[in-house]
């Protein structure tokens, strides 16, 4: 949280966005800048912008970084053998491993970005639509980033929340920890409600602008951040509902994909072609060069001799035995033995010489689907695993659920809006759902996403129990073998070790708690 180089490595990109064909996220690194030259045309503001983005795309983040914490839950386990990974899972970090070492400084470095566009911007004589634009990104990305700290380290108990740094106090060297998580929570609905005002719909985008900040991104996490502040504040169920409305009536045509095909509705939603679609709110942008490595982190370890897969984050018998009986969603989420899916241009039917539990995630597998992908939609580099899938962080589908909690929380009825995703996934309506179907439905329709599980039991007050409850897989006698036999082994055993009190937060990296002189966790 110190000055972070306000003329950062990104910045030195710069390039004018007029007559390029290629993402705004795809930008080389050109040029040189200094503090005295800075912050004067529209090529600046405009490189200034793109900054904002680069750590989207970082491993540590939206690739393996925030979803360690989500492999905690109970919907996967650590696909490898590995003790970094599973110091996390076992609720026993010390606060000085590198895998979770990243997510809290790179959020601030994001935060200090965009208040540098803040300050800078609004100075420099350029287009008032262009000017507003970049504003509401800036605004945007600091609020995004906030949510992503405050609710995985922040709390309403004594831990308070975390530092609130905006360009007013962004140059000085005091910061201390707010009284309550709340504090963020309104941060975040303020830096949000203001790039409301100044972002446009993305559907005015230009292709070269997609990926960038929009209003609709915006009212999402709007939206998703009273969901959080609801478990301490009762009322905030009302704006949960209003701004999910917000969304759904914005006029960009949000809608659940359901085109009356179950069996292939749900996994359009995982195929390049649909990267904007009707259900796109907020991704990583990806591409062969670049983006979320997820796609490769969840893949075969070592991609069955013809990719570097990397082997983790493997989805649990428990989640396999949650879908019901003709959920499509099932397949789409997950490759289990003897099933047929597309690889490199062959057909292959799933075995795994790998895997612990017998499965594999496969909601992001479509663009390894392809003769020629290698190079064509996925990374040559299998060291960095990229495809052109874009990695969703928010679906519509969500903001569809988060307003049927809303509702249920309120003792309204949200039938409507769960059947919208039953029936897309070719299941029967449900009459008068309550909470525990409206779970039930979060967790099957967002599995293996970066909607974090884990934060939704913690947050229920269901991870005490859960994890107190071993977790399986299953163990066949022939690895090699689409068709052989299995037997059912425990994978991950019970974690009594979980302590509500303590564990509901994560610990912040103490070389970040050394540099600024905030308080740990306590606990940690």
């Amino acid at each position: 949280m110190k000055s972070l180089n306000r003329i950062y490595t990104m910045l030195l990109c710069l390039l004018v966005a007029s007559g390029c064909t290629k993402e705004f996220t795809e930008k080389t690194p050109l040029g040189s800048a200094t503090s005295g030259n800075y912050w004067q045309t529209e090529a600046d503001a405009i490189a200034a912008a793109n900054a904002m983005y680069y750590y989207m795309k970082d491993e540590d983040m939206f690739s393996r970084g925030f979803f360690w914490y989500i492999n905690a839950s109970d919907d996967m386990v650590t696909g490898r053998t590995n003790a970094k990974a599973d110091a996390a899972v076992h609720f026993n970090l010390s606060g000085d491993e590198s895998y979770y070492s990243w997510m809290y400084p790179q959020c601030y470095k994001v935060i200090r970005r965009a208040n540098d566009v803040l300050v800078h911007v609004p100075k420099i004589q350029i287009e008032q639509k262009l000017k507003n634009r970049i504003l509401g990104e800036a605004y945007f990305m600091r609020g995004f980033h906030y949510f992503w700290l405050s609710h995985t380290y922040g709390d309403n108990g004594d831990n308070g929340g975390v530092p609130i740094v905006t360009e007013e106090n962004m140059y000085s060297t005091n910061f201390s920890r707010p009284q309550s998580v709340i504090d963020n929570y309104k941060q975040i609905v303020s830096d949000l409600e203001k790039a409301v005002e100044f972002l446009p719909l993305f559907t005015s985008y230009e292709s070269r602008d997609l990926g960038r900040a929009h209003k609709d991104a915006a009212l999402a996490y709007i939206a998703k951040t009273y969901l959080y502040w609801a478990q301490y504040d009762n009322s905030k169920w009302s704006e949960v509902v209003k701004y999910c409305d917000k969304v759904t009536n914005s006029g960009s045509e949000r809608a659940v994909l359901n085109t009356g095909h179950p069996d292939q509705d749900y996994q359009a939603v995982f195929k390049a072609s649909e990267n904007y679609g009707s259900e796109y709110i907020w991704s990583v942008v990806s591409g062969v060069d670049a983006g979320s490595k997820l796609p490769g982190v969840m893949l075969e370890n070592k991609g069955w001799g013809d990719y570097n897969g990397w082997g983790y984050y493997q989805p649990s018998l428990e989640l396999y035995n949650s879908f019901e009986i003709g959920d499509h969603r099932k397949e789409v989420t997950i490759l289990e033995y003897g099933r047929e899916f597309q690889w490199l241009g062959t057909t292959k039917r799933y075995a795994s010489q790998n895997s612990r539990t017998g499965f594999q995630f496969n909601k992001y597998m479509s663009p390894f689907g392809f003769e020629g992908a290698v190079g064509t939609t996925v990374n040559p580099n299998g060291n960095s695993p990229t495809t052109k899938l874009n990695v969703p962080i928010l679906r519509y589908s969500e903001v569809v659920l988060m307003r049927a909690e809303a509702l249920l929380m309120k003792g309204e009825n949200a039938d409507s809006d769960i059947n919208k995703v039953r029936v897309r996934a070719g299941l029967t309506p449900v009459v008068n759902a309550g909470l525990d179907e409206l779970k039930h439905e979060r967790r099957v329709e967002l599995a293996g996403e970066f909607a974090n599980r884990h934060f939704d039991l913690v947050r229920w007050k269901d991870a005490d129990r859960v994890y107190n409850q071993p977790l399986h897989g299953r163990s066949y006698n022939d690895r090699t073998d689409p068709n052989s036999s299995f037997t059912i082994v425990e994978v991950r055993p019970a974690r009594p070790e979980y302590n509500p009190l303590i564990h509901h937060v994560w610990v912040i990296p103490n070389d970040d708690v050394a540099i600024s002189g905030i308080k740990q966790n306590i606990g940690w």
